[in-house]
This record gives C-alpha cells, structure tokens and sequence, in this order.
C-alpha cells in the first residue's frame, strides 16, 4: 500500500512554522504555545479529502495524479537549539517546508535548517511567509497566483525583489531557487509566496507537497503492511478512562492491539502489549486536540496515533519505539538508552529536561556556549540535584546551577536551593535557558569583579602641585593633580625612590569630602606620615603603594586596565622591588 508521505517543517523561530498549519488546520496551536514558540515535535493529518478542498483547482492545473491517501505533517521547534530534534525529525522525512519570513530573509536557525535537510537529503520546498507584510500588497485568502495577477505593477515589482534576495542567499547555500510556477522542478527549490495571516497561498503550498510526493517519491511511500512498527514517542500523558498514554508517529511498518513493544523509560527499557490504539480526526493536532480519538485495532505508517498499555507511566517521550518480534530488536533501545542519562565532564552543570530530545538541545546548547555539564538527565529537579550543584559551586561558583526545561522542583529541592543558595534556571522555552543562565553569570561577574576592586590598591600616579601646601605635618595637607588612574581614601603612596611617605587620611574638593580623585581632577589630600621639607616636597611625583600580594589579583584585570595604567602598574612594581 501507499502510505502518506512525512512532511518536515522547519525554519527560524517565530517566521510562522505553527501559523502555517494553523491556517491548513484552522486552528490555533501557536497561541497557546509558551512563549508563542514550538516546544516539542507536533504532527497533523492532512487527508486527501483536504487537500483536494483547498487546492483541488491547482491540482488539476498542474497535472497531478494523486494517488497518497494524504500528508502528514510534523512541526518542529525552530530555534537553533533543537538541531537534534530536528535532525530527528528530519531522518523520518520525505519532504520538508522551510519557511522563511519574507521581510527577514534567511536568519541563523534558516541557515541551520538547511544543513540538517542537506544532510539528511531531504528534497524540500520554501514557504516565503509574511508577504501580507509588504507594502501596498493586498493579501487576501486563496491562491496566489490568482490574487498576484491583481496586484499592482508595483507592488509586484517589490516582491520580486524580495524573492530574488531570498534566491541569492538560497544560492549561497548550495541550492538554485526560483518562484514555484516559474521554476524548473528537480534543479530548482521552488518558492511558494504565501501569508498564514490571510491563508494565501496555502493550496499552492498543498499542491507541491502532494504533486511532488506523488511525482518522486511513489516507490519510496510503498510500505509493507505486514513489516513490525517502528515509531518516535511525541508526548506521554493521561487521557481520562485510559490512564497513561504515548502520542507517537508511526513512521514504518504496523502496530496493532496486543502487539508487544518496547519504549525507553526512566529506568531502562520498558516492554508492554498495546492495550487500545486511537487515532485523532483529520486536521486535528496530534498533542493538541479537544476531539474524541477514533478507535482503531491497527495503524500503518505514517500517521500520529495514541497508544493506552500497561506500565507507561515511566515512558521517556522522544524515545524510540519498536514493535518486539525476537529479543535482538531491543539492540536499537540498548543504545539509545545511553543517550538518556549522560554524565560528561568532572565538573560543570546539572540538566534535567522532559524528554530525549530537550535533553540533547540543552546538551548541544551549553556545550556550544563552551560551559561544561556535570550531569544531564531526564525527570524533575530533586534535593539530591542541588546537592550535587552545591558541592560543584564549592569549587566553581559560575558552574554550581540546576538547569530545567518543562520539569517541575521538588518541594525539597526547592527548599534546599534556598538554604544553599543555589540557583535554579526553569523554563518552558528552551532558548530563553541559555540566555537567563549566561545573564545571570555576566552579573555575577560584575559584581564580583566591584568586590574584588573595592579590596584592591590599584596603580596611581599622583603630582604635589607647587604653591598648594595647606599644612606641613601630623598630617601633611598638600594640593595634588591625579596624573594617571584613581586614588582612593586610606591608600598608601611612595615617592619615586619606592619610600613609603604615609597614608592618604582624606580628600578634599572645593570644601567637600570625597572617597577618591581621578585623572586629570585636582584636590587637597591629607597625608598621615607626610612632612613637607622633610619626605614631601612640592613637585613631587607619588604612586600607590601596591602590596607585593596583589600583583597576581590586578594582572587578572589587566584588561580593565589602560595601556598607560598597565604601564604604570609595572613601574610602580619596579619602584617597590627597589
């Protein structure tokens, strides 16, 4: 039989992935996501039925004999962190949708999304949404080649010019482009314009996926019905009357009821039999639906569908799952399983996610950042977590964190973390993890790097102006300019011979009391020890007295530090060696 083909959509975040099969769906998936943002892998059947309703005219006009019983669409998050959810994604594959903001182009995450289809070798269209964005263009529901030819010379114009931009940057890399009824299919991506705002373009966009399938990849949908199931876990919940369930899509062979499989869990691999199987209505999402699942005793790849068995509650979602017909099929879960619980570095950050493939986000996001990972892990956050974090921040303060994505604390965990100090990163969207994590380090930087300053002498060169003697001793009370650096109250100064002439009991400007003087600001300092005729003198040149032990601190801010105040500071060392 012929099987629908698996549709990819990729792209940058917030370019209009979810949007897009919101307007096929008439749904509204995107809103309700956290952040507006796809957070885990989501699929949608689109039946042939449907298809033929939005895009039956061009259909027609095209040539296409359509003999797929439909498409199968999977939404991937789109930010750069989910290169492996996407790579997972994109493995099962037989077309992909990159969609591209018109009014932004190709961004990183484009970019990325190219690589993983160009090494995964899936063929795939681009949807250059937004285009109700562009000035003076009248976007309005259907097709658009319809709606394009009422457009103003103008106006069209505009849109040309953005889409042979986006042809530019496609050719950069690797791949020749052109607008879809304008492109030579086979050696050029074609480009479907489109709005998932106003619905334009969306049978057009329907019409290649389902003509292209049809036309290159009809050996290639051919399944054996009669060949054991293989499919990726979507999401593990419960479902009322059903108890625990897994929404997966099945992408090869059949599962039916009473078939034995094997999924990863939090303790190993988990064998079970298939108590029901259920499949939700067309056009519905898969982890999203309100509606009632259609019961079913068997389904064939590919298609989104609900799994009730016993022993699931441990099921870890972005597994694989296998239907078992001898003891060697469990080899593929032996070795995915190693990628469930990953301890990499001596020391480094704590991880804990909901799923295989948020795990190997962060994973790849933090490594890419440079920072390294004690632990990474699925499952909530536990007392025993900030522990670990606790002892790791003995040694490294910056690396003593608990990471989450979409887990919850524990109430002990949360009471500890309180205790220890330690911090807890959390979030429902991934990429926000990273950012709120390197915020926090670069603060806490800073106000370390203040706390360090405040204890440290740092190198200032001080001139006695002539004519400004106020007092002669007990203390010395002398008019000076600030020729290099800042002098701060309660320093010591030398003069150039590397003599200590006394302590700088105060400092005042204009008759107020100040804490310290900078380059090129003039004052009167009170020196303890100082006695004008004796070990101070009028056009003398002064410096910081630096203790011997804080050379080693300040040269770890040397790049704080001017190239005349390093200059200084080595000058000032020589004077004290003296």
């Amino acid at each position: 039989m012929i099987r629908q083909p698996i549709i990819t959509v990729l792209g940058h975040v917030d370019h209009g992935k979810t949007s897009i099969l919101d307007a096929i769906r008439s749904t509204r998936v995107a809103g309700r996501e956290a952040g507006a943002i796809t957070q885990h892998i989501g699929a949608t059947e689109i039946p042939i039925e449907s298809i033929n309703k939005i895009a039956g005219e061009l259909i027609k006009k095209f040539g296409f004999n359509l003999k797929i019983p439909g498409l199968l669409l999977i939404d991937t998050p789109g930010h750069e962190a989910f290169t492996n959810l996407r790579k997972r994604g994109g493995s099962i594959a037989d077309l992909a949708i990159l969609v591209v903001d018109a009014m932004q182009g190709l961004q990183p995450q484009t970019i990325e999304a190219i690589n993983i289809l160009k090494l995964n070798k899936v063929p795939f269209i681009i949807a250059m949404n937004k285009i109700d964005m562009l000035p003076f263009y009248d976007s309005k529901e259907g097709s658009f080649l319809k709606n394009h030819s009422n457009q103003n010379e103008n106006t069209k114009r505009l849109l040309d010019e953005k889409l042979y931009v986006l042809v530019g940057k496609i050719f950069e890399q690797g791949f020749q482009s052109e607008r879809f009824d304008r492109c030579e299919f086979g050696k050029q991506i074609p480009i479907v314009p489109c709005s998932a705002k106003t619905k334009e373009g969306l049978p057009e966009i329907l019409t290649l996926l389902a003509g292209l399938s049809q036309k290159y990849l009809e050996k290639d949908l051919e399944i054996d019905i009669n060949e054991k199931g293989k499919a990726t876990v979507l999401e593990a919940k419960e479902e009322k009357g059903l108890g625990k369930t897994i929404d997966v899509i099945l992408y090869e062979g059949k599962l039916q009821v009473n078939d034995e499989i094997a999924v990863l869990g939090k303790n190993g691999i988990i064998r079970t039999k298939i108590r029901s199987l259920l499949q939700t209505k067309p056009m519905q999402e898969i982890i999203d639906t309100k509606e009632k699942f259609l019961v079913v005793k068997e389904a064939f790849a590919a298609s989104g569908v609900k799994i009730s068995a016993p022993n699931l509650n441990e099921v870890l979602v972005g597994s694989t799952l296998i239907v078992i017909k001898e003891e060697s099929d469990l080899k593929e879960l032996e070795n995915e399983i190693k990628k469930s619980f990953i301890t990499t570095d001596n020391t480094g950050i704590i991880i804990k996610a909901d799923a295989i493939g948020s795990l190997e986000a962060l994973i790849e996001l933090f490594k890419k950042e440079k920072i390294m990972i004690k632990k990474a892990e699925i499952g909530n956050i536990n007392r025993k977590d900030i522990m670990e974090a606790a002892s790791i921040a003995c040694e490294e303060p910056f690396l003593g964190v608990v990471i989450g994505f979409n887990v919850i604390i524990d109430n002990e965990a949360q009471k500890e973390a309180q205790l220890r100090d330690i911090p807890i990163f959390n979030q429902k969207v991934i990429y926000k993890i990273i950012e709120e994590y390197i915020e926090w380090v670069n603060k806490s930087k800073k106000i370390q790097k203040e706390q360090d300053f405040s204890c440290l002498v740092l190198p200032v060169k001080i001139n006695v102006l002539k004519g400004k003697v106020f007092r002669n001793n007990k203390p010395a009370i002398v008019g000076v300019k600030i020729e290099e650096g800042i002098l701060k109250e309660g320093w010591k100064v030398i003069n150039k011979n590397g003599e200590i002439i006394g302590k700088v009991t105060g400092i005042q400007s204009e008759g107020e009391k100040i804490k310290e003087l900078k380059k090129g600001e003039e004052a009167a300092i009170a020196i303890d020890n100082g006695s004008i005729g004796k070990n101070l003198f009028e056009g003398d040149i002064l410096y910081s007295c630096i203790p011997t032990k804080q050379y080693c601190e300040l040269n770890k801010y040397l790049s704080e530090f001017s190239k005349d105040e390093i200059k200084l500071l080595e000058e000032i060392k020589l004077k004290n060696e003296n």
